[in-house]
């Protein structure tokens, strides 16, 4: 005999209880709605504890949140604070594009000013090349763009075309580099040469001068021509530069601190200096690598004195609080380039390494010297044949140079 009562527990008409519920915690899905009758519990709405949606308590009531009031607790994404890491690398990239674009655009610019007006085709019957770079470099006493007051200022008279102040050779090899005067008295003797603009071929005729004439004669061309018939060194780069472009470096750097050992004095130069160490402004040194009639073997004496000033400009010059400050970079490098003449076949690059080689003449890593003398004849100085095939065949296959000049 069923001893339950109709309507108990779910309301249905069967004649026994109901057995136990299992209350289902993961999944949810919707309970159809039913008519009940009699008494209802609400055991027809699956319980639902929360703990399946990985929600924690504290957080705030709503829809979204929980904790507060019973609603549903609610996650959240662990903190994280900013990714230095890749900042850093973005950064890092951004600057190394911006000194490259800065870079490129400098070389171009520099590029841009040279002035490659000199053709070494036209240099006839050259001797073979050697080991390590020749560079013949020349101090012209151009005054091409200076003002009658600049001429003035930097004592350098009126007369016009131009003729070489300075000669020199930059040897630049493994073994260091080598800078060797041409004193200007040099006593040459002018060979065969086409002529630079004529195209025309002039014979030889045993003719001598001053190494100087040659270069007033048929320019730069027949003064390598020269220098090389009369040494038998190739001659890899020319470069030239005249009295403002010299003047304007010097005063582009602030001057160049040099030591003096003697007071000397010289009307023609301008020249007026106390023996030790002083800076020079680009007038003071003009002075200073120009003056011979000072000393009692002039044009010895200021070629030792040139050598030391080119030496201690390139040491001052190429450092990195020059190199890597704009604000004396540019007007260093405008000042200088805007004069500077050089060889077709020159390149930034190799102008660059003369000038490192010239500072290494100072570093203790070179050595400087005048051409070997062995007398004079008519005014001319003669050189000392023998020690110039020696140094000549030095330089050829790059070894340490052991000559010595006398003078």
């Amino acid at each position: 005999m069923n001893d339950w009562p109709d309507g108990y527990g779910r309301g249905s008409q069967g004649s026994q209880p109901e057995g136990a519920r299992v209350m289902r915690h993961v999944q949810r899905r919707p309970v159809p709605q039913q008519q009940s009758q009699g008494y209802d519990d609400g055991y027809d709405t699956p319980y639902d504890s929360g703990y399946n949606t990985g929600q924690v308590y504290g957080g705030q009531g709503g829809g979204n949140g929980g904790g507060g009031n019973g609603g549903p607790p609610q996650s959240y994404p662990p903190h994280t604070g900013p990714d230095w890491r890749r900042r850093l690398k973005i950064g890092s990239l951004t600057l190394v594009v911006l000194l490259l674009a800065v870079s490129i655009g400098t070389y171009f610019w520099a590029d841009s000013k040279l002035k490659r007006e000199v053709d070494l085709s036209k240099v006839i019957e050259r001797p073979g090349g050697g080991e390590g770079t020749n560079y013949l470099i020349v101090g012209s006493d151009s005054r091409e763009g200076m003002s009658d007051e600049e001429k003035k200022k930097l004592h350098t008279g009126s007369a016009e075309g131009k003729r070489t102040d300075s000669m020199m050779i930059l040897h630049d090899g493994s073994n260091g580099p080598t800078l060797v005067s041409l004193p200007r008295d040099s006593d040459v003797e002018i060979p065969s040469f086409k002529g630079s603009q004529s195209g025309k071929l002039f014979p030889a005729k045993g003719r001598h001068t001053k190494l100087n004439a040659a270069y007033a004669e048929d320019g730069p061309e027949l003064l390598v021509r020269t220098v090389e018939h009369n040494t038998g060194l190739h001659i890899d780069h020319y470069v030239e530069i005249g009295f403002a472009g010299f003047a304007n470096i010097v005063d582009a750097i602030g001057g160049v601190e040099i030591d003096i050992p003697k007071a000397f004095k010289d009307k023609n130069s301008g020249a007026d200096f106390q023996a030790g160490k002083q800076t020079l402004d680009g007038e003071q040194s003009l002075a200073f690598v120009r003056t011979r009639y000072a000393f009692a073997n002039s044009d010895l004496d200021r070629t030792k004195n040139q050598q030391k000033f080119l030496a201690a400009l390139a040491s001052q010059t190429a450092t990195p609080g020059t190199i890597l400050n704009p604000f004396k970079f540019y007007p260093t490098v405008g000042a200088g380039l805007d004069t500077l003449i050089v060889d077709k076949d020159m390149s930034l690059w190799s102008l660059g390494q003369m000038f490192f080689a010239m500072k290494g003449v100072t570093g203790g890593e070179g050595k400087s010297m005048n051409m070997p003398i062995s007398g004079s004849t008519g005014g001319n100085l003669v050189w000392d044949k023998a020690k110039v095939k020696q140094l000549v065949e030095q330089l050829k296959n790059d070894e340490k140079v052991t000559v010595t000049s006398d003078r």
